[in-house]
């Protein structure tokens, strides 16, 4: 420890003592400033910002405070002109290699790298050109001057367009350039390759420094490599084209599908060189996973029974209790469901420690910090719990640098805060979303009857899928057959999205497309649940003959496996499952499964989606951070009254 803190305060000093030297003024940044504006205005480069000042390479925050360098004082050195040795051109040809032109000039690797500093010898291109260094510059060890290639930027140019157009990549497009890594202002002077710089400093005269440079107007554009890239929720045009170093234009160029609308879970191209690397994710197949480690895992969950309150109520029975306290019967349907997928887990012989904590919470109040000192909880494989999502935050705040997965059994919310967090509930955008995209797969019309009281709908269309068409509403705010119909189009599928839970609205509208089905092929889509259409007032043949489609984070299962379940859990319990017991063996199931692969639980998240009674699990990484559950059904009412999954 004593050896850990001199080092801090040598390093501490040392970067002190730097500063110092340098003479560091400092800089509060305005609006509409820059780091060209700042850096001329100090009479410095944005390279001796950036070294000074690193975080601003993300780009400059309002009032925030800048570390500007003294501006060197230093002359340049005029040396003599040292006479330049000549050097071979060679243009790479089909089929040749790196050891045929080593072969045939008589060089190393490394003599050629030192010729050509930005060559990547691992990735010779067709058609480049390459300087192979004389021997005599060889044995004199003068290096052969780089001609120093600059580029003025256009409107509508992007760092892909360039750095395709020069044949490089993004990232050394970058590292010469550090001033565009946030941004590419119009009219901006790149340097692509050499540096002028070090030029003038060794030449000493301007016209050595002219006949270095060279702009290059016409290139021969190398082959660009692409890759495939799964879309994730709340992706825009916008974002993808930030992330991918292409206009909108060149994204729609590569990807005419997003013309349609930008859809979770859509796959497009992007280049090979981009920033979306990182961010890939490969389509699962959904696998059912069987024991292959018996090393031991330890398992905690975290349940709001609340036992003490429930001890000191001196009012009412636990019977009276039960019978009014929904979240308490949530949370027993829960953990009875659990119980059978701890068994199913002994039965399977899993290695897993399980440790069931009363998580003693409410919407407001949680012992998650003394819970966690008194039972160990740091020292767990996976926590599944608490319940309410701001226990589960701070519950994954607690356990974060041991990097244990916390898994939010219940929540949906579209953002979490913290990197091990697993919501399992898929997200109501993401719902949403997938029924978008099941619909753009089947290349159908899509159009949407929205009440205008459903203000969050007509917004999340607008802003996502701006193909789709709003029937136009009456004064009254009602529908005629005529504005439907008017929309319909006889070559597709027409998706009719139907949101509203006014009943005169939702009559009109199944009317019409009953109607409409002898000319015209139509599909009923709710997004969201209605439960006027459960009611005696609709016909539920209406909604039969349309077959009403619509997204669920769960299905009913009657599969062989999921009728063991049942018949094991009315075995246990006296009762059928209900919606929140199967859910607690899925989660709790799934958990377990996870743990017993040999791998980190991220790991298999993230590599293997699985299905189990009810649930699907198919995670993939959040850009915010976490993790979010994908695992979507698109159901539909069949004309034999049954609920099947679309495929």
């Amino acid at each position: 420890m004593k050896y850990f803190l001199a080092v801090c305060m040598a390093a501490f000093w040392f970067n002190l003592s730097a500063l110092a030297q340098s003479k560091a003024t400092t800089h509060k940044v305005e609006k509409g400033e820059t780091i060209s504006i700042i850096a001329q205005k100090y009479k410095v480069t944005p390279y001796d910002i950036y070294k000074l000042n690193p975080d601003v390479q993300n780009g400059l925050q309002l009032n925030s405070i800048l570390l500007i360098p003294e501006p060197s004082s230093k002359k340049a050195i005029a040396l003599p002109v040292k006479k330049e040795v000549t050097a071979t051109k060679h243009v790479m040809a089909p089929k040749e290699t790196l050891y045929g032109i080593l072969k045939k000039y008589d060089v190393t690797t490394e003599e050629l790298q030192k010729a050509n500093p930005l060559l990547d010898v691992q990735a010779l291109k067709i058609g480049q050109v390459l300087v192979i260094p004389s021997k005599a510059a060889l044995k004199t060890n003068v290096p052969i001057p780089e001609k120093v290639v600059k580029h003025i930027v256009l409107a509508k140019e992007t760092k892909y367009f360039i750095a395709n157009k020069y044949g490089i990549s993004i990232e050394e497009l970058e590292r010469k350039n550090p001033e565009v890594i946030s941004n590419l202002p119009i009219g901006y002077e790149l340097i692509i390759k050499g540096n002028p710089g070090k030029v003038a400093n060794v030449a000493a005269v301007s016209e050595a420094k002219k006949e270095s440079v060279q702009i290059v107007s016409k290139l021969v554009s190398p082959k660009v490599n692409f890759i495939s890239y799964v879309v994730k929720p709340k992706e825009t045009l916008y974002s993808l084209s930030k992330m991918s170093g292409l206009t909108q234009d060149e994204l729609l160029k590569e990807n005419p599908a997003l013309a349609i609308g930008v859809v979770a879970g859509m796959e497009i191209r992007v280049p090979e060189s981009s920033n979306m690397m990182s961010l890939l994710g490969a389509k699962k197949e959904y696998v059912a996973l069987l024991k292959k480690s018996n090393d031991r895992k330890k398992l905690a969950l975290l349940l709001p029974f609340n036992v003490s309150k429930i001890e000191s109520d001196t009012v009412n029975s636990i019977t009276s209790r039960l019978k009014k306290d929904k979240f308490l019967n949530m949370t027993l349907d829960f953990y009875s469901g659990a119980l059978v997928a701890i068994d199913s887990a002994k039965t399977l012989g899993l290695n897993v420690e399980i440790k069931i904590v009363d998580s003693q919470e409410t919407k407001n109040s949680s012992a998650v910090p003394a819970l966690v000192k008194s039972n160990n909880l740091d020292e767990s494989d996976a926590i599944i719990g608490p319940f309410y999502q701001a226990n589960v935050e701070k519950m994954a705040e607690i356990v974060l640098l041991n990097k244990i997965p916390v898994i939010s059994p219940l929540s949906k919310e579209n953002e979490v805060k913290f990197a091990n967090i697993f919501q399992s509930v898929p997200s109501p955008d993401a719902v949403k979303n997938a029924m978008f995209n099941y619909m753009r797969t089947k290349g159908g019309n899509v159009i949407a009857v929205v009440d205008k009281k459903k203000g969050s709908v007509i917004k999340f269309i607008s802003d996502n899928y701006k193909d789709v068409r709003f029937v136009p509403l009456t004064a009254t705010g009602g529908v005629t057959a005529e504005s439907i119909k008017s929309l319909l189009v006889k070559d597709k599928v027409n998706y009719v999205v139907m949101e509203t839970e006014n009943t005169s609205m939702i009559k009109a509208t199944l009317a019409t497309l009953t109607n409409a089905m002898a000319t015209y092929k139509v599909q009923l889509v709710n997004l969201e649940p209605n439960e006027t259409l459960d009611t005696d007032e609709i016909n539920f043949s209406s909604l039969t003959k349309l077959k009403l489609m619509y997204p669920s984070v769960s299905r009913e299962n009657q599969s062989p496996e999921a009728l063991i379940f049942e018949k094991e859990y009315k075995k246990k319990n006296k009762v059928y499952p209900s919606v929140f017991a199967t859910r607690g063996f899925d989660v709790t199931f799934d958990v377990l499964l996870r743990l017993s692969q040999g791998k980190k639980f991220e790991q298999t998240a993230l590599e293997v989606a699985t299905e189990q009674v009810d649930n699907k699990f198919d995670y993939s990484k959040n850009a915010t951070g976490g993790y979010s559950n994908n695992g979507i059904y698109i159901l539909y009412y069949d004309t034999d009254l049954s609920i099947k999954e679309a495929k």
